[in-house]
């Protein structure tokens, strides 16, 4: 035991807590100030720079600017120009309503990042200057947090904000954490450990420490929150990339197809002996080809992206890459450190044993009186369970005088008056019994060597010359774990818990815990090891740690969840920082890896869905006029199955769906596919079904309706 105070994990109060997320920093899809902003930066992104990472869009665009040359064209030959003048119109707007798209997504992001901005406030700092080699001592001297460099150390007391990010190498102190976490609950960061990171702007409430600074001006741990998060807009993916090849290829497809369109047109006029005017005109060429390649998609593919870093946020999960969100959708196997993890960060008192002739409350009592002074979380253990389980609650008594543990005595406790109360390792305490002249009683080897069996820590209690029994101190399964380990393995995920323990007590550990497996004795080399084996066999791995020693396994991993809570090499090492420093969040970090890769599914089969159908509700009614003798319409009317009223309608009317789709399909892209832990069949099923048979359904239904409203209207 050690006398440092260390952190005490707060847990929800029961299982159904821990499986319901709760959100952070949770915000409407369109917001009115939002919804502005992207309306303005809409229009920022018709700049050549950002409309050539897209090419699908930036291919309407230049259909645009051809069809606006059309219309130039007409006024100045005095024809007619209301038609071209309406397709040019609904083609700069399709373009804008991407654009659009991902401005909003861009913006929900950029809000996050100006609320961290305000922290970013300019601090003073209490550095320490002349201080000898590894000393922290010397003069103070006030300096701007921004001055502070990597090796600079400061002082931080209570109603400090910490300058910059570092480590404590001296002190406990109370942080307020809550303007990065957005949990009101102090938590406790103390010297030596995984719990001795801090990040500039939080706050000391309580006592005093000393930092060493880890990080140079500019490059703290909020700076990096802020860069990520303003710069998501262009993080592309490996499946994002892959994606745009295919809507790439399409594209070119129809490009070919409606260039030889033309010379169909034009062979199939001269063979009728059609002497009016040509409804295949540049303008309509163009029209039909914005309608025809994979508008939708390309439009919404960077926003159905950024959104999904954006939902992570909004769980007070921070992302570095976009790489990262879409392989958490796919992970096949989970590491995860016990302590901290699936136990509770310290062992804690579960039972109190005395010894023959001694009662549960004798016991009970003074245990609680040699812990009083034990600000440990296995001391506080004590304390609560002495007052849940014998209802003993003690003030300290009067002239009480306290013994602290030590590494030589490997004992605490407490003298006041003619009584000597002490708690510790069983030797240590035997020995000091047996000095006094007291008898050990033969069944107290017996209970330290089960205790000790178990894989929990014993602890003697003894008060004078008197043994009075056994405290069983023992790692405590946080509660709702095992359910949430069953939510895993549902979405076909395999836990592994690694631990430093024995293989017996690492066995009884995840066997209470519900994991598949476990790793015992496990060393940062071995934790690496087990993930290049399970990579090896075709696997995507993910770890959580928090600790130095997880950095090489969480690096090496496919997705490394680092604790926000834990040192700065881990939260430097992985590639995703869980704010809160709750592990059993990853339930909702898959979850929605699974929705953007979901949801990029169903947008790609709905486009492709609804071009094709437009293709075949546009085509016939283009070519209806051709082979028609005056007041007979041609034969290939009959082909015009949805009745549209002329070749210009129906290509207004489907110019007009087109836009109007992306901005249709906006909310989706953003909140994402719902999902449902089902199989590869059933989702693609569903996906068929729903947005297959929805993406020839509505472009007939929407593409007719408009039709009726443009010819009501006199557009045509």
């Amino acid at each position: 035991m050690t006398t440092q105070l260390t952190q005490r994990t707060p847990q929800p109060s029961s299982p159904q807590a821990l499986l319901t997320p709760t959100p952070k920093n949770k915000r409407s899809l369109f917001e009115g100030p939002l919804v502005r902003q992207a309306l303005i930066d809409a229009l920022g992104k018709f700049h050549p720079r950002d409309q050539i990472k897209n090419p699908v869009i930036l291919l309407v665009t230049v259909g645009a600017l051809i069809s606006s040359v059309a219309v130039v064209q007409d006024i100045t030959a005095g024809r007619g120009f209301s038609f071209n003048l309406q397709i040019s119109l609904w083609l700069w707007f399709t373009t804008y309503f991407a654009n659009f798209a991902e401005a909003i997504a861009e913006g929900r992001g950029k809000a996050q990042a100006e609320s961290l901005k305000k922290m970013r406030t300019e601090t003073m700092a209490r550095k320490l200057i002349n201080n000898p080699t590894g000393s922290t001592s010397g003069r103070e001297e006030l300096v701007p947090g921004t001055e502070l460099h990597i090796g600079d150390l400061v002082i931080c007391e209570t109603g400090d904000v910490i300058p910059g990010d570092g480590e404590i190498i001296e002190g406990i102190a109370s942080v307020d954490e809550s303007a990065i976490t957005g949990e009101s609950a102090p938590v406790v960061r103390e010297s030596g450990g995984d719990r001795s990171a801090v990040t500039g702007g939080t706050r000391v409430i309580s006592d005093r420490i000393v930092i060493r600074i880890s990080s140079e001006p500019g490059k703290s741990f909020l700076d990096q929150m802020i860069g990520l998060v303003e710069g998501a807009k262009r993080q592309r993916t490996p499946n994002e990339i892959a994606l745009n090849i295919l809507l790439i290829t399409l594209t070119i497809v129809f490009v070919l197809a409606v260039i030889t369109l033309k010379a169909f047109s034009n062979y199939s006029e001269a063979a009728a002996g059609f002497t009016g005017v040509s409804p295949v005109t540049l303008p309509v060429l163009v029209a039909l080809l914005v309608c025809l390649i994979p508008t939708t998609i390309g439009g919404l593919l960077s926003a159905i992206g950024i959104s999904g870093m954006d939902r992570l946020l909004q769980h007070n999960v921070l992302a570095t890459s976009g790489k990262a969100v879409e392989a958490a959708g796919d992970i096949d196997v989970l590491l995860l450190d016990k302590t901290g993890t699936i136990t509770h960060g310290n062992r804690m008192a579960s039972m109190f044993l005395p010894v023959a002739g001694i009662t549960g409350g004798e016991l009970a009592e003074a245990a609680l009186l040699s812990s009083l002074a034990d600000e440990t979380a296995e001391g506080r253990s004590i304390v609560d369970l002495a007052g849940s389980k014998y209802n003993t609650r003690l003030d300290t008594p009067a002239g009480a005088e306290f013994v602290p543990f030590t590494a030589q005595t490997r004992m605490s406790g407490l003298d006041v008056g003619s009584r000597q109360i002490r708690k510790g390792a069983s030797d240590t305490v035997i020995k000091w019994v047996q000095s006094q002249g007291g008898q050990i009683p033969s069944s107290l080897q017996r209970e330290v060597d089960e205790i000790a069996r178990k894989g929990s820590t014993p602890l003697v209690v003894a008060e004078n010359q008197k043994i009075l029994g056994v405290i069983e101190l023992k790692d405590i399964v946080k509660t709702g774990i095992r359910e949430r380990f069953e939510q895993l393995r549902k979405m076909g995920i395999r836990t592994v818990m690694i631990t430093g323990d024995n293989p017996l007590t690492a066995a009884a550990i995840a066997a209470e815990a519900g994991v598949d497996d476990f790793l015992a004795e496990a060393t940062p080399e071995a934790k690496l090891a087990r993930i290049r084996a399970e990579q090896a066999e075709g696997r995507l791995v993910a770890m959580v740690g928090d600790g130095t020693n997880d950095a090489p396994a969480l690096a090496q991993s496919d997705v490394g969840v680092a604790m926000n809570s834990g040192t700065q090499a881990a939260r430097e090492a992985g590639n995703m920082v869980d704010l809160d420093s709750n592990p059993t969040k990853l339930i909702e970090v898959v979850e929605i890896g699974k929705q953007l890769l979901m949801t990029r599914g169903s947008l790609t089969t709905f486009s492709i869905a609804n071009d094709i159908a437009k293709y075949f509700a546009i085509i016939p009614a283009l070519f209806a006029g051709l082979y028609s003798l005056p007041g007979k319409p041609g034969p290939l009317s009959a082909l015009n199955i949805m009745g549209l009223a002329t070749p210009e309608s129906a290509i207004l009317s489907a110019v007009i769906f087109n836009a109007l789709i992306i901005v249709a399909l906006i909310p989706l892209a953003l909140r994402g596919v719902p999902y449902k832990p089902l199989g590869a069949a059933a989702v693609l099923r569903n996906n068929l079904l729903i947005y297959g048979l929805g993406g020839i359904i509505a472009p007939f239904a929407g593409i007719k309706l408009i039709d009726m409203i443009l010819v009501a209207l006199r557009l045509v």
